[in-house]
């Protein structure tokens, strides 16, 4: 299939190209951009005009709830939101029901998401049997298997002990090990920020402690032991300042946040609104401040949709009884924008935070469009408001706590290895 995506205007933050391209397509890969190659001939041509050419976006955290949590969201349906999202990449957490913990679940996951012909999907292998926190698996079978990485997910460790020993495994093999940071005897039955909202509303607390300890000790550890690391979801402006203090030191490490995070805050939570409870919890205005300055000046790396649908029934309890997590991989894009115009940035550079910066965390040839790259491509008209709609939603989990809100930009094609798989109508 030779595609031609003609008169658009082409962003690539990687190449560093932010000018009027037409983009050639052909065998899955872009063939030229600019000026067709010799003897082109297109059997379908996007007509871009006053729209966006770029890479397709690249997330770093969408639950796809398969196997195990079927009654939440299957593949289908998360993959279907994600290519109505622009997403052509993503990565799946370890944390279904089994975990990803054994080289057949991965191998299996993998052979469904192929099958799909959909968004590429690169899973994270959990650290744990069982994601108990205490025998390791074995991340070379599972990396085999397809792993990109490994992750506890929201469980705890055992003990600080267990960390340091699959740190060092990790180490030796170089393998990326991604860790949310947060103390679970700080974090334990808390559910909103230790703040005057949970104050007044009555609601068990989790403190900014519960993520700076966790933090220290991985930095430490991670100095010690040279493991790969990349700290899932940042929520704090003094773990921004420790990120950025340890990279000073000269440190590797990256690390993300999520998209509700770089817009809501601890006041969001409003009268015990459920689609607001969150993990880790909406902290602070200064925090979420603090966050999307991070962002702006790269010492947060990524942006990610951290997309968790959750059964409606799970959603309609009192808040601190409620399933936390929001869906979001179909809003990454337009609620990515409306951080960049609030900031004051440059497209290029808001864009680079979902496409070409996950793409080098996750280790993928992605997030550009170079000659010989492959044809993932998002295009999205960057003028259309839109005013998010709940029920509108291709996810199965309808639970957002941005739903009533007007956006910009809206996807209107996604390309995945050169094959057109959305296309609004």
């Amino acid at each position: 299939m030779k595609i031609h995506i003609k008169s658009g205007r082409l962003i690539d933050p990687k190449n560093g190209v932010d000018a009027p391209r037409d983009v050639f397509i052909a065998a899955g890969k872009v063939v030229a951009v600019g000026a067709a190659p010799a003897g082109f001939g297109a059997n379908r041509v996007i007509d871009a005009a006053g729209k966006i050419v770029c890479p397709g976006l690249v997330d770093l955290a969408v639950r796809l709830r398969e196997p195990g949590y079927e009654y939440m969201a299957t593949l289908e349906s998360e993959m279907d939101a994600a290519i109505a999202g622009g997403v052509t990449s993503l990565a799946c957490p370890p944390d279904t029901d089994p975990p990803l913990d054994e080289p057949g679940l991965v191998e299996m996951l993998k052979f469904r998401a192929k099958n799909l012909n959909q968004a590429h999907v690169y899973p994270v292998g959990a650290l744990t049997v069982g994601l108990k926190g205490a025998r390791l698996t074995e991340m070379a079978e599972l990396r085999d298997a397809g792993c990109v990485a490994f992750s506890q997910a929201e469980a705890p460790f055992a003990d600080n002990l267990v960390l340091l020993h699959a740190l060092e495994y990790a180490a030796t093999f170089g393998f990326p090990v991604w860790l949310r940071a947060q103390d679970p005897a700080l974090a334990r039955h808390g559910v909103a920020h230790d703040g005057e909202v949970a104050t007044r509303l009555g609601l068990p607390a989790i403190p900014v402690t519960a993520e700076t300890i966790a933090l220290s000790t991985i930095l430490i550890m991670a100095r010690e032991t040279g493991a790969r690391i990349h700290i899932a979801r940042l929520s704090s402006a003094e773990g921004v300042a420790m990120v950025r203090e340890a990279r000073a030191r000269g440190l590797p490490m990256t690390c993300d946040t999520g998209i509700h995070h770089a817009h809501l805050s601890e006041m969001d939570i409003g009268y015990f609104d459920p689609n607001c409870h969150l993990s880790p919890p909406l902290r602070s205005p200064r925090d979420r401040d603090a966050l999307r300055a991070g962002l702006a000046d790269g010492t947060v790396d990524a942006l990610c949709s951290d997309h968790t649908p959750v059964d409606e029934d799970m959603k309609q309890v009192p808040f601190s009884e409620a399933e936390p997590g929001a869906t979001g991989v179909e809003l990454l894009l337009p609620l990515t924008l409306k951080w960049a115009e609030e900031s004051g940035l440059e497209l290029g550079t808001a864009l680079e935070r979902i496409t070409t910066k996950p793409a080098a965390i996750l280790g993928i040839d992605a997030g550009h469009l170079g000659t010989g790259a492959t044809a993932d491509i998002c295009i999205f008209d960057p003028h259309q408001h839109w005013r998010i709609e709940a029920d509108a939603l291709r996810s199965q989990g309808k639970n957002t706590p941005f739903s009533g809100i007007e956006v910009r930009g809206r996807v209107t094609h996604t390309l995945v290895s050169g094959t057109l798989v959305y296309e609004k109508k």
